[in-house]
């Protein structure tokens, strides 16, 4: 059945969304509205990991492979903590440019029908009333939302620290961490590579030592002369760089109570948000496009389709929010955990999500930990190794019953 669709904000889900509508059913009538001009986009480079990449894979190999080689690896962590570098195996990520996302997906919806239109503002006073479905993916303010946020129950919940998001010229090999002391407490960030010479850099501290650095009254060159200072041996004497308007900001999580209303439904930040911290908020965009694409086709009522998309979709970034939540208070209470030896409190960064470790004492719940990990990998070599020991055994023991028979022949 051919349905007309207006995606309401011209980032990942939306565009996203769109292709996968199209390749169900290439005669759905597809617009995306965006009201920035064509090109200019926030941010610096967005990170995944392999699993995303396997998902897209299934669904649209050709756009797929097009992110996949716009996009810069890692499979290690970084962590620079008083002269010291600790440097730890992880899970296999990725960053790539948000500029560079967004004209794959462009490229890609354009090939297949979908109308893009740049430029072209969507307000809360004039919806696509043509629209059998209007899906908002226009962020965290939005105002197709915000007009009937009495409906979704939406809330926002403010974070303590600060943080800012900036660019810089150093290409991190790794998902790199660095940790510096000041007279007015800590500050640091996290970087990771998105392109040939770039990488993304986020700054954050508690907002004491923001007032007491006086970075929130700085002009941007000696504020970013400062953060160039303060983290030297992980720049490695690159430069900070900053977009226009760039300011010290407080992450506001935003959820909802519902996700949908009459023909209009939430996808991405105007649905849900996750701390930064975990770098979740663009796979989980993308997760909510294939969730919402999966529902429209399986169900033919559109508010049957809506119902089972909101109810899979809050259920399943149930974890993430968990994870982002503890993330978050994690560096917010740094204090709790950098005076650990580095390997101890590289190893507690990692396991941030916890909802344990807030309330055990960090260098036990570290040994902890460790015991658990050593038990794991215990269980793993006799899982791996369990049917060549029992062979082994079965062998011997045939061959000691045959040997007690040959004694008793004799």
């Amino acid at each position: 059945m051919r349905v007309k669709v207006a995606c309401v904000g011209g980032g990942p889900a939306g565009l996203y969304l769109s292709i996968l509508l199209k390749l169900q059913d290439p005669s759905h009538d597809i617009t995306v509205h965006e009201r920035d001009p064509e090109g200019s986009t926030y941010g610096w480079g967005v990170t995944y990991w392999r699993g995303l990449l396997d998902r897209l894979e299934a669904h649209d190999p050709e756009s797929a492979r097009a992110v996949a080689a716009a996009s810069l690896t890692w499979s290690e962590g970084v962590a620079h903590l008083r002269g010291t570098t600790t440097r730890h195996p992880g899970d296999q990520g990725f960053g790539i440019g948000r500029h560079r996302l967004l004209e794959i997906l462009a490229a890609r919806a354009r090939s297949l029908g979908v109308r893009l239109e740049h430029g072209h503002e969507i307000t809360a006073d004039d919806p696509p009333a043509w629209a059998d479905l209007v899906v908002a993916g226009d962020g965290v303010r939005s105002a197709l939302r915000t007009r009937h946020a009495d409906h979704f129950g939406t809330r926002l919940t403010a974070g303590r620290n600060r943080y800012i998001w900036l660019g810089t010229t150093k290409v991190f090999d790794a998902f790199t961490f660095a940790f510096t002391e000041t007279a007015h407490g800590w500050i640091w960030c996290y970087g990771y590579g998105y392109g040939p010479d770039r990488s993304t850099c986020v700054v954050e501290c508690a907002p004491e030592t923001l007032t007491g650095l006086g970075l929130d009254r700085a002009d941007e060159a000696d504020g970013l002369a400062l953060l160039e200072d303060l983290f030297a041996d992980a720049l490695d004497g690159h430069r900070l760089i900053a977009r226009p308007a760039t300011r010290w900001l407080t992450f506001r999580t935003l959820t909802n109570r519902t996700w949908h209303r009459d023909n209009l439904v939430l996808i991405g930040d105007a649905a849900h948000t996750t701390h930064y911290s975990i770098g979740a908020g663009t796979t989980l965009a993308l997760e909510d496009a294939l969730a919402l694409a999966a529902a429209l086709r399986e169900h033919r009522a559109l508010p049957d389709a809506l119902a089972h998309y909101e109810r899979r979709r809050k259920a399943a970034i149930l974890p993430a929010q968990s994870a982002a939540r503890y993330s978050a208070q994690w560096y917010e209470n740094l204090s709790r955990y950098v005076d650990l030896p580095p390997d101890q409190m590289f190893a507690l960064l990692g396991q941030r999500h916890s909802p344990l470790l807030p309330h055990v004492p960090p260098r036990l719940y570290h040994r902890l930990d460790r015991a658990a990990g050593r038990l794991t990998a215990v269980r793993r070599l006799k899982r791996r190794l369990g049917p060549a020991l029992a062979r082994t055994v079965h062998t011997r023991t045939l061959s000691s019953r045959e040997r007690s028979q040959q004694r008793m022949t004799d």
